[in-house]
């Protein structure tokens, strides 16, 4: 019992759950601003800034405004974090042992990557702020925009990959290698972009018009906190596309280093469409989403089911 309870939290605070994925995570977002910053013909940061900035967060005072709802204030933040750590700790744990798998692990998936959406937008609302409560609004409106196309996304994974449901046997196929398996995954990464928000998606915070919109109370351990959230998603949302759409990591030092390359990848595109996108407003997220990539999901699921139905792979 208690060997089981000590390698239990071994899983989840060190390898491969906080520890790592965060370890990880900070060298995500170091890569993501040294792009950016060459991109835009600056240096960038050294190395270790990204891990650096939470240490300084840490040691600041925590200022909670005196008309905000202070549980939930304070609470969002970790409810976030959490919902993060546990799908992070789920994927790697599938990638490294697939016999962990459990029926419906794609569900319970899904269900974690939209925690720390809901907690972005328990927190600004809860603030008594106006910014925070304009940026919680347009994240409310934006959660409501990507997650049909990506659920209609995983749709499409799941007719690809026969009709199962957990994550460790739809990793044994590449749904990318079909046409429908390509437009989902052309989707899914703009879903995941919105997520992560980043531009063209960074509505909530906008911080040229809102200051930080939906985070713009927060200071000291929490906001070190949401920062600690952001690094991890960088880490637990493109290794989701890996595993759903990439082909996963496979059993062999060589497929883990195809995987590893495959990550690399995602991370690289990610920080393509952030630079060379402009911020777009509420409105036009709202139609990119519900229209055009809802209209080509049904396009996508029309393909996936015909080529399931006649034995039609690439399609």
């Amino acid at each position: 019992m208690i060997d089981d309870v000590a390698e239990n939290l071994f899983r989840i605070l060190i390898f491969p759950g906080l520890f790592f994925t965060l370890a990880l995570g900070l060298f995500a977002s170091w890569l993501v601003r040294k792009v950016s910053a060459l991109v835009q013909y600056r240096v960038g940061p050294p190395l270790l800034q990204p891990a650096w900035d939470i240490v300084k967060l840490m040691g600041k005072e925590v200022l909670i405004p005196s008309e905000a709802q202070k549980t939930v204030f304070i609470c969002a933040p970790l409810v976030g974090m959490a919902g993060v750590l546990l799908l992070s700790t789920m994927l790697w744990r599938i990638a490294i042992r697939p016999s962990d798998v459990f029926v419906g692990d794609l569900i319970v998936a899904v269900y974690l990557m939209v925690l720390p959406s809901l907690a972005l937008i328990l927190g600004g609302s809860s603030s008594a702020s106006p910014h925070a409560a304009v940026g919680s609004s347009r994240e409310m409106k934006l959660v409501l925009g990507y997650e049909l196309p990506l659920v209609l996304a995983l749709i499409v994974v799941i007719i690809k990959s026969g009709g199962v449901l957990n994550l460790a046997a739809i990793s044994q196929s590449a749904p990318i290698a079909s046409v429908s398996g390509f437009l989902a995954f052309v989707a899914a990464l703009l879903c995941v972009q919105a997520k992560l928000g980043f531009a063209p998606f960074d509505i909530a915070e906008s911080e040229t018009e809102l200051a930080g919109g939906v985070i713009i109370e927060y200071s000291g351990v929490l906001l070190a906190i949401w920062k600690i959230m952001q690094a991890m998603m960088l880490v637990a949302l493109p290794l989701f596309l890996v595993m759903t759409f990439l082909g996963g990591f496979g059993a062999t030092a060589g497929t883990w280093i195809w995987g590893i390359v495959k990550y690399v990848i995602l991370v690289v595109l990610v920080i393509l469409i952030k630079n060379t996108n402009p911020r777009v407003r509420i409105d036009q997220a709202m139609r990119f989403f519900w229209v055009y990539c809802t209209v080509l999901m049904a396009l996508a699921i029309l393909l996936a089911s015909v080529g399931h139905r006649y034995g039609l792979a690439w399609l």
